[in-house]
């Protein structure tokens, strides 16, 4: 059986399947589309893929024989999961493995936007600070704020625990009611009481600009927005006027609606902190994420002992 993958694979996972006697194929620097092309998938069983890689029905139809896709991450809108649960194709992601390095670069950029902590740097950086002032760089204080964690997942839970240790009061919204204290029903509600909102919720087609133009109004011009979800869940236009406009304090992201581009109204807005997309970038959880999709894909194809279910992708 052939496996395609797309991505280096750190940690133990590329000597596991290397390991596995399976016929495994490294795209290296070709991309999947070429791979495509160049009839690359034509043996293919299983994929290792990233989030960067878009599955869809031209791969399922270049790849006949292809009945696993693994992918290293939990968030599996780059595949058309649909369609490849009508040809009987399972997906495999790798939920809870980057819960808590996602949770503190969250935290990250809440400290960062609320305490202004970029345009601080960049200043010292470019040799503009003239040095202490009373009144200087003065940013929000996280004791006695309130937190809307939109998304009460594994990740969402996370920062709220992180929050919690800084002294905030944690709020929530999710899609069903979680019975737990601190729910607010109404996401409108809970942007209207929250100092600052941290967003955790996948990218569906309900979930699309989700945070749009009205909704950042509702938002305390003193607020904060921290999105480490997904990019296409803001509305980047209507965010960048926000900050232009002075009606939203800061915002930390680390994704954007159309990776790698951002946004260019967005790199000029003050208050902002910017991070390429590193929510899960460290050496242990990367690791682990590889370890987990090929595992994952292992026991899929019957080359590992099923005593573990596969992290099978939840239904858009």
């Amino acid at each position: 059986m052939g496996v395609l993958v797309t991505c280096p694979l750190p940690g133990a996972a590329g000597e596991c399947l290397a390991a596995s006697g399976l016929d495994v194929d490294h795209l290296g620097d070709v991309g999947l589309d070429e791979a495509v092309e160049r009839g690359r998938l034509d043996g293919v069983h299983g994929i290792v893929c990233t989030l960067t890689d878009r599955i869809d029905a031209r791969v399922f139809d270049a790849a006949p024989h292809l009945t696993a896709i693994a992918t290293v991450s939990v968030g599996h809108d780059h595949i058309d999961t649909e369609l490849a649960a009508r040809r009987g194709i399972q997906v495999i992601t790798t939920p809870g493995a980057l819960d808590d390095a996602t949770a503190d670069l969250a935290m990250l950029l809440l400290l960062a936007a609320s305490r202004r902590s970029t345009e601080a740097e960049a200043d010292l950086r470019s040799g503009r600070w003239s040095g202490w002032d009373v009144d200087q760089y003065l940013g929000m204080d996280l004791a006695g704020a309130t937190l809307g964690v939109v998304g009460w997942g594994r990740i969402g839970r996370a920062v709220a625990r992180r929050a919690e240790a800084f002294g905030m009061d944690v709020i929530h919204h999710g899609r069903r009611a979680t019975g737990e204290a601190g729910y607010v029903a109404d996401l409108d509600h809970l942007l209207a009481q929250s100092d600052a909102v941290s967003l955790h919720v996948p990218s569906t087609p309900d979930t699309h600009h989700l945070i749009d133009e009205r909704r950042l109004a509702l938002l305390r011009p003193t607020a904060v927005l921290v999105n480490t979800a997904r990019g296409s869940v803001v509305d980047e236009a209507a965010l960048a006027d926000a900050l232009h406009d002075r009606r939203l304090f800061g915002a930390g992201l680390d994704v954007f609606e159309r990776e790698p581009v951002v946004h260019p109204r967005l790199l000029t807005a003050p208050g902002v902190t910017v991070l390429p997309h590193i929510g899960s970038a460290t050496i242990r959880t990367r690791s682990r994420m590889a370890e987990m999709a090929v595992d994952g894909l292992l026991t899929s194809l019957g080359v590992l002992p099923s005593n573990s279910t596969p992290h099978e992708s939840e239904s858009p």
